[in-house]
């Protein structure tokens, strides 16, 4: 049974910094393709970061420069440092991985952020 389980949401105040935890189970971590997602109240789902198997990463604008996106492939766990943290950064953010393209990808429960002007 495939496994995201995503930690380290919270609130913080705007210009603070969180990291994020995605531990991970089921799948052969070190080959698979990952990514961070957030929606935040009346938006819809978008990308924030994702990371191929072999490390190269590909960001949002909006978060450019402020987030990493990194892997831990001994620890099946991926993560997301994010500073200078803004209150449009405000969301649930998700774990991802590719699935099927008749199944769909795999997602995590979320956690949530919130940062306070």
């Amino acid at each position: 049974q495939v496994q995201l389980v995503e930690s380290g949401g919270g609130l913080v105040q705007a210009g603070g910094s969180l990291r994020l935890s995605c531990a991970v189970s089921g799948i052969i971590f070190s080959i698979n393709d990952m990514g961070w997602y957030r929606q935040a109240p009346g938006k819809q789902r978008e990308l924030v970061a994702r990371i191929i198997a072999g490390g190269t990463t590909i960001y949002a604008d909006s978060v450019k420069g402020r987030f990493t996106i990194s892997r831990d492939n001994a620890k099946n766990t991926m993560y997301l440092q994010m500073n200078a943290l803004k209150p449009e950064d405000t969301a649930v953010y998700y774990c991802q991985t590719p699935r099927t393209r008749d199944l769909g990808d795999y997602w995590g429960q979320g956690t949530q952020v919130t940062v306070s002007s």
